[in-house]
């Protein structure tokens, strides 16, 4: 006979509550279940928008050494254009975070970048050629200058 026999408070099982949550996560298929298409554009925006502020700063660069008489109204623009697409960025990395949906890493396998991403522990990979990325790129970049025309058409 242990000395624990008599006593009651050995009978029951304690759990700390982190342990029950995360048990729970476990066995709740919300918890863990695929991306939603919502959620791989997503994904998809945070592959994409590092690449558009690339391409966008590297435009500034050159209108900065280019003799255009109109250099300060392109620079403002592109300036505009890159705040944008760093508040975005910013966004999508929250959203993303709060859904529990990690990136992980890139990997490059001929015309085809995959990143491989974490969805409330689910793996898989998402990836993209390069000609994808081009025109995804352009669709977005042509949003964003929209957008700016548009602000300034209001302003007359």
């Amino acid at each position: 006979m242990s000395k624990l026999d008599g006593n009651e408070r050995w009978k029951s099982k304690m759990l700390l509550t982190e342990h029950q949550e995360e048990y729970e996560s476990r066995n709740d298929p919300k918890k863990t279940s695929r991306p939603t298409s919502e959620e791989l554009n997503m994904i998809r925006d945070y592959i994409l928008l590092p690449h558009m502020l690339t391409i966008v700063q590297k435009s500034v660069d050159d209108i900065k050494s280019s003799p255009n008489l109109l250099k300060q109204l392109y620079l403002a623009s592109g300036q505009v254009v890159m705040n944008k697409i760093s508040s975005d960025m910013y966004d999508i990395r929250r959203e993303l975070t709060k859904r529990n949906i990690k990136i992980i890493s890139d990997e490059h396998a001929e015309l085809v970048v995959y990143h491989r991403f974490l969805c409330r522990g689910y793996e898989d990979r998402f990836g993209m050629t390069r000609d994808v990325m081009r025109s995804e790129i352009s669709v977005q970049l042509k949003k964003y200058i929209k957008e700016i025309i548009g602000r300034v058409a209001n302003e007359k």
